[in-house]
């Protein structure tokens, strides 16, 4: 998410890898000293180029996925920023399924609605109270199925919906909610 960095998955990867997932998690051009941690790309980069600027990140991260397991299953997970981009990274293809954490209009210039028209794989999406409608338009659009939306009682912005010191009183109803999706679509 915006001046986020892949911290915010330090607790949220090894329950995935736990789950039977391989995780890979990336600190995109376009990012900051969130979560305790230095985005070493965007500190790299020096400045912040804008979140389309961060889709080559997303690619490089999908195509070493596919690499590294061709014949796998390779499921794209993005938190805010990030998650918008996902759909135009699922419509390109080569993801199996596609997560959406807070996904919204971020990209300035671009239609993540239109991107979403043309993705062909589950999707699920979810975000804090009061983003939940963004959400189900972007989910309304995707042509694959399954498409899940939760919708929580309580909550956070992004993938830190899951984290229990973001979100003490609705993590462990947001985790339910993904584990069922990917029971439904990655066995």
């Amino acid at each position: 998410m915006a001046g986020s960095n892949l911290g915010e998955y330090a607790p949220i990867a090894p329950e995935l890898n736990r789950m039977g997932f391989a995780t890979l998690a990336v600190d995109q051009r376009s990012g900051g000293d969130g979560w305790g941690r230095r985005n070493e790309t965007a500190a790299r980069l020096g400045r912040d180029p804008g979140y389309r600027a961060a889709m080559p990140d997303l690619q490089a991260a999908l195509a070493w996925a596919r690499a590294r397991d061709p014949g796998g299953r390779v499921l794209a997970w993005g938190s805010s920023y990030s998650a918008a981009l996902a759909f135009p990274l699922a419509a390109m293809g080569g993801v199996s399924a596609l997560l959406a954490f807070s996904p919204g209009e971020y990209l300035q210039g671009f239609s993540v609605r239109g991107a979403a028209a043309r993705v062909e794989c589950p999707a699920f999406v979810t975000s804090d109270r009061g983003e939940e409608a963004e959400a189900a338009r972007l989910l309304e659009a995707v042509r694959g199925a399954p498409r899940r939306q939760f919708r929580p009682v309580a909550g956070a912005h992004g993938s830190s919906i899951l984290r229990s010191d973001r979100n003490p009183r609705g993590a462990a109803q947001a985790w339910a909610a993904v584990r069922s999706f990917l029971d439904e679509v990655a066995g």
